[in-house]
């Protein structure tokens, strides 16, 4: 997959242009007063599905992320790719023009292969004999023409049939080994699918991008999926997401299921913002491709070994993804004001299935229960507490300790104090300890930092450096973004910018007379560190809540120095006291050892 093409699966269009401009609701679609020419009445429109914008008024001007970022910024392709780039959180590797247009038009040819596979199977299942014993087992598991025939299910017949199907349209036997479609060993070149039920995988955009296969047969895989390819990621992708996209959007929710059936019988029941991983467990690219739609997350996986440890393993990622943001929140009312308030990128609750069913048997038969689950999914915490006694005997206090151990970090993350507390006091309870035990862990520093639940964890995917100071970050957005912060003042910068890059590009702003320039002046070391800082959000304000935004700002930082220097001060007391205290135990024995003398000299004299 081309870095354009990986750069359009992540970025959305939607909430790009949201960032600059205000949209409002227009049936699928959006529309907005456009910001390339002056208007009154809004001919600037931006298609979801499609990811495309137009402007139906005098500029006439339209196209994809990349066009909109070149017309917004002034720039060429190659620098909108990098701008988007770094807001995917992908590594810039600069190209021709000339080679892109190779790639993509390579990638179009195993594409058009994967279609052709989909619609070939597709005709098999509903046209012919071969398929007929698995639509009926299809149409047994209650599933209509209509499903049918929207998610394009097919059926795979035995070794050779597609690539004889697509040989005879031009493709080359490379570019079908290549898409993923057949396998080649030293026995020659034969299809990868055989007597499957066949499940075309769509990326976001609709394209069909590689297939999945269930067999009815009891003593083989049950499901094949396409291997790692140029368009097929497995620990990208999403079953359904291209269906799903504008019901996730609507409800400001996502439903995460474990199978290409339970998806299938959630739409034809009518629950459209579910969607499936394409394995067992959610992935950190999953989790930030959903994040673009909601923030709210709901993992209903199956409820055997296999479900509940992929529960586990969706909780920890989903968790890890689930960094703390700072967002600039707009008070209401005549004296409007910006403050700052610092959240959890996303929302993470769990859907109990109830034991012995998956979701597509529970929505199958009882349809009206799907919706009661969903709406009582519990926050990680609480399924994270109910699970205890199944997993740990809380009787045995060695057994409590690991549970401990294990809940401690989730509790850490919790902001709210009295929350926190709460859950605290129910810990306690249920491993029969004191609650001061449990909070002297929670004191350290070693639980804030502790990963939650590494259950057999995927291996981290390669991605751009991040800020450990996000609120930093975000004080350098401000002052990008807007130039009327230039009058500003900033005091005792040194101290608010702690990292040294921050330290740096809050001096090239100073040097440079305007964004322009400042780009010119960053140093290749400091490029990533400037590009993560363009592409941090920060809402549509006007100069005076730019100006709240920029002073909040600076006071969360001076109040984040004060708790740091506190600590600091605290630790430096707490080492005082010790040595004292050591300090103190020593003397006391030394005084002993010189009485000790003492008397034993005076009984010498007596002795003389």
């Amino acid at each position: 997959m081309s870095l354009a093409e990986e750069v359009k699966q992540r970025v959305d269009l939607v909430d790009l242009v949201s960032e600059t401009i205000q949209l409002q609701k227009s049936g699928k679609n959006y529309k907005a007063n456009c910001p390339f020419h002056q208007e009154k009445t809004p001919s600037f429109y931006v298609f979801p599905d499609r990811q495309y914008w137009h402007c139906f008024g005098a500029c006439a001007e339209g196209g994809d992320v990349f066009n909109y970022v070149q017309k917004r910024d002034g720039v060429d392709f190659r620098d909108a790719l990098r701008t988007l780039a770094a807001r995917a959180g992908l590594e810039f590797r600069g190209s021709s023009a000339s080679e892109s247009r190779a790639e993509d038009q390579h990638l179009d040819r195993l594409r058009a292969a994967n279609d052709a596979a989909a619609a070939f199977y597709q005709n098999l299942l509903l046209q012919t004999e071969q398929g007929a014993e698995s639509l009926k087992y299809l149409q047994e598991r209650g599933l209509d023409d209509r499903v049918l025939r929207d998610f394009q299910l097919g059926f795979a017949p035995g070794r050779g049939a597609l690539i004889d199907h697509l040989s005879t349209r031009g493709f080359a036997s490379a570019e079908i080994i290549e898409a993923g479609l057949a396998v080649e060993n030293e026995s020659g070149v034969y299809d990868r699918f055989h007597d499957r039920i066949m499940f075309p995988i769509r990326d976001e955009r609709g394209r069909v991008v590689g297939l999945g296969g269930r067999t009815t047969v009891d003593d083989v895989a049950k499901y094949l999926n396409t291997p790692q390819t140029p368009l097929f990621d497995k620990s990208g992708l999403l079953y359904a997401l291209d269906r799903a996209r504008d019901a996730i959007r609507q409800a400001d929710q996502v439903v995460v299921v474990e199978g290409y059936m339970d998806v299938i019988a959630a739409h034809q029941f009518g629950h459209r913002d579910v969607i499936a991983s394409m394995g067992t467990a959610l992935t950190e690219k999953q989790v930030a491709t959903l994040k673009r739609y909601t923030r709210r997350i709901i993992l209903a996986l199956d409820a055997d070994a296999a479900g509940a440890e992929a529960t586990m393993r969706g909780i920890e990622v989903a968790t890890a993804g689930a960094e703390k943001e700072i967002a600039a929140v707009i008070t209401p009312g005549s004296n409007a004001f910006v403050r700052l308030q610092e959240q959890s990128a996303t929302e993470i609750r769990i859907l109990t299935i109830p034991e012995g069913k998956d979701p597509d048997e529970l929505i199958r038969k009882e349809p009206g229960r799907w919706d009661e689950l969903v709406a009582s999914a519990k926050p990680v915490i609480d399924h994270l507490l109910d699970r205890l006694p199944e997993r740990y005997d809380v009787s045995d206090p060695r057994e409590g300790g690991r549970a401990a151990r294990e809940i401690i970090p989730t509790l850490a993350a919790i902001n709210d104090a009295v929350v926190r507390d709460r859950y605290v006091q129910r810990l306690a309870h249920l491993i029969h300890v004191d609650e001061s035990a449990l909070r002297e862990q929670l004191a350290r520093p070693s639980a804030a930092r502790a990963r939650v639940h590494r259950v057999d964890p995927p291996a981290p995917a390669k991605a751009v450096r991040r800020s450990s100071e996000p609120v930093e970050e975000y004080l350098l957005a401000l002052l990008v973004r807007f130039p009327v912060l230039r009058d500003s003042e900033i005091p005792e910068p040194n101290a608010l910018f702690t990292l040294s890059v921050h330290q740096g590009l809050y001096e090239l702003w100073l040097q440079a007379p305007d964004n322009e320039g400042l780009a010119a002046l960053v140093p290749e070391e400091l490029l990533p560190d400037y590009e993560r800082v363009l592409s941090r959000y920060v809402p549509p304000l006007d100069n005076a809540s730019a100006d709240n935004a920029l002073n909040e700002t600076i006071w969360k930082l001076q109040q984040r120095n004060v708790r740091r220097a506190k600590q600091v001060s605290a630790d430096a007391i707490a080492e005082i006291e010790a040595a004292a205290r050591q300090a103190g135990s020593q003397f006391s024995e030394l005084l002993a050892m010189l009485k000790q003398s003492e008397e034993s000299l005076g009984a010498e004299d007596l002795d003389q």
